[in-house]
């Protein structure tokens, strides 16, 4: 008879030969698709469409040597692949595709379908596929770009339309999609993109080897992220925070989805758990304001992490110095992490950073306190550090290194220029939580949102005019992000890519009306955390 632990040992071995196996076949099936890339690199549409569908489920990683030379020479015969053209469908995929990588195609390719500057052509309505890629393609405007709006507002228009008319059930579902989940602000990978999949023309030859990639990547990516998540709570466990502070939040796996949100990349692990590590503390210290601290308590805190004392803290209460401890072991070890890594140590910017957004909690904290809201553009700059967005991408660009810390700093500055996408991101999360008008979990109190500060300060408006203007201005936001990322920057590709995503996150996260995503993001999870066996 077998005894326990030999049973337990020949589990875990039938478990990592069958990872093993997956590995082999994995490798094999991509090699075969790298090879079929390759040869289609010249391939005007067949190119450009498997591109999007290798994007959309989530294998881009696998692929990004031959999505570059595809994009590449996409980009060089950009103005002959589209002369003369009147299939929006392929004109549309490629501006989109190009852009998305960072190229700045000019958007007067859409011209030809805008009559005489009249609005854009009816015969176009028809075109199911056509209309969709052109909402897509819409969503990557710049600031300027009216012609882009337009196509926004027609595709919107004829999709909307076409969803009162008799269509069948894939058909509808896939225009539902579409409109409700862009590609470029939403997360491709936790829609299900079988939709697609069904719907993508000349298809055949190379879908169902790149469906079984997917699927395999997708089992190796849970083992990684099941690691990470392991690694996560014994940190977490160590540090004791949750059981010294039971006031305050206890959520690694919810933190974690940031992290992982944020950096796709399955390479990228270690960046992943430290990351976890600042994002966590914001949630920690944001509960410290507005569910515990007495005032003389957080005026006494954030003097302490301004000066970063250690003989200051003493006079802090015994939950604070467990706090600032933490915090200054967090600093101390991205510094000497970065250090060794990218041979520069910012310490002293990460402790500034937490500083700021010290003292941001408290102005919101006196706000609170006196029952008087502030201007809105006053809250909104405030709200912005108070996100711990700035804070938590101020982390990750010293992480991710690539130089971008010696091209964009001066360590003899006592301030840091960051990247302006991280407050643009910033701005975006809170507009969408202001949105939503809702309470954390074990918030006490009203705080206030930027919709309550806008009505004040315009008497007469409307709550649905106030909302329809927030829309505009996160509206707005994506088109400087867009811009961002296509204006020549010192900042590395990988690191524009995480802001997009951490945007495309906030959307999710902090639409509460939007409770499909949001369940679809913590069915996600719940796949994550199950055990290998049922994988």
């Amino acid at each position: 008879m077998c005894r326990p632990n030999q049973m337990q040992s020949s589990s875990i071995a039938k478990e990592q030969t069958y990872l093993d196996d997956s590995r082999i076949k994995h490798d094999e099936k991509t090699k075969s698709l790298i090879d079929f890339l390759n040869k289609v690199v010249n391939e005007p549409v067949e190119s450009l469409i498997i591109v999007d569908m290798i994007q959309r489920l989530g294998v881009k990683s696998l692929f990004r040597e031959q999505i570059k030379a595809i994009l590449r020479w996409q980009y060089t015969h950009f103005s002959s692949l589209n002369h003369g053209k009147d299939d929006v469908y392929e004109i549309a995929l490629r501006f989109r595709l190009l852009r998305q990588e960072g190229y700045h195609v000019p958007a007067d390719v859409f011209e030809y379908f805008n009559d005489k500057g009249k609005g854009f052509v009816m015969k176009l309505e028809g075109n199911i596929k056509g209309m969709m890629e052109l909402y897509e393609a819409s969503q990557m405007s710049t600031e300027g770009e009216d012609i882009l709006d337009k196509a926004g507002c027609f595709s919107s228009k004829c999709l909307n339309a076409l969803l009162t008319c008799d269509l069948d059930h894939e058909q509808a579902r896939m225009i539902e999609s579409t409109l409700q989940y862009p590609y470029r602000k939403s997360f491709a990978r936790l829609l299900a993109p079988q939709s697609f999949v069904n719907d993508m023309p000349g298809a055949n030859s190379w879908m169902e080897d790149l469906l079984e990639v997917a699927n395999r990547k997708r089992r190796i990516d849970q083992y990684v992220h099941q690691e990470e998540i392991h690694q996560i709570n014994k940190w977490w466990k160590e540090l004791g925070l949750g059981e010294k502070m039971e006031f305050a939040r206890d959520q690694p796996l919810k933190w974690y989805m940031w992290s992982m949100a944020i950096l796709t990349d399955p390479s990228l692990s270690e960046l992943r758990v430290e990351l976890i590590k600042p994002i966590s503390l914001v949630y920690i210290i944001d509960d410290i304001f507005d569910v515990h601290g007495t005032v003389d308590e957080l005026i006494l805190f954030t003097e302490v992490i301004k000066r970063w004392d250690n003989a200051c803290a003493e006079q802090l209460p015994e939950y604070m110095k467990i706090c600032f401890k933490v915090l200054n072991d967090i600093a101390n070890d991205f510094g000497k992490i970065i250090f060794e890594k990218h041979g520069w140590n910012p310490t002293r910017f990460l402790k500034q950073m937490w500083a700021n957004l010290c003292n941001a909690f408290l102005v919101e904290f006196q706000w609170n306190a006196s029952g008087k809201l502030p201007k809105a553009d006053d809250y909104l700059k405030n709200k912005i550090i108070t996100s711990g967005v700035p804070l938590v991408l101020t982390h990750l660009f010293f992480l991710m290194g690539q130089n971008i810390a010696n091209q964009s700093m001066d360590s003899k500055k006592e301030e840091v220029q960051l990247p302006n996408i991280i407050f643009l991101v910033a701005e975006t999360l809170r507009l969408w939580d202001d949105l939503g008008c809702a309470q954390d979990e074990n918030q006490n109190g009203y705080d206030g949102s930027y919709v309550e500060c806008y009505l004040r300060e315009n008497e007469g408006s409307s709550y649905q005019s106030a909302r329809e203007h927030v829309m505009k201005l996160i509206s707005k936001l994506w088109k400087l992000l867009n811009e961002e990322c296509l204006s020549p920057c010192p900042f590395s590709a990988p690191f524009l890519e995480a802001c997009v995503n951490a945007a495309k996150m906030v959307s999710l996260m902090y639409n509460y009306e939007d409770k499909h995503g949001l369940g679809l993001l913590q069915d996600h999870m719940k796949s994550l955390t199950c055990d290998h066996e049922t994988i």
